[in-house]
């Protein structure tokens, strides 16, 4: 079992230095659920199907991601306060390659 340190900054603002673990196929979408990081039913409303952006977030570290898929791209091209470092964290999965990884919640939409 390895678990990875990442920060999270939530809507508020306020940083959380997050253990999140590697050895449960989780994405960072239910690491923020799980952690209780963005009031329930404002952040993963599709259950994490690339069919909203509730989970939109700004990677703000130098972590190499997965290439976004085009079902990614095509939500993100519809979605409000999209910035050039957007990404959906229904689709970053927790892995040891994630470790260090920082990113912002963009805000409710």
């Amino acid at each position: 079992m390895v678990d990875i340190n990442i920060k999270i900054t939530d809507r508020e603002g306020t940083q959380h230095n997050i253990l999140a673990p590697t050895d449960m196929a989780m994405n960072l979408m239910e690491v923020v659920r799980s952690y209780e990081l963005a009031p329930e039913g404002t952040i993963g409303v599709c259950g994490g199907m690339v069919m909203c952006a509730s989970c939109q977030c700004y990677v703000l570290s130098n972590i190499d991601l997965p290439e976004m898929s085009d079902d990614e791209e095509a939500m993100l091209s519809e979605a409000f306060d999209v910035k050039g470092n957007s990404r959906l964290g229904c689709q970053i999965q927790m892995t040891p390659q994630m470790e260090g990884l920082a990113v912002e919640l963009a805000p409710e939409s």
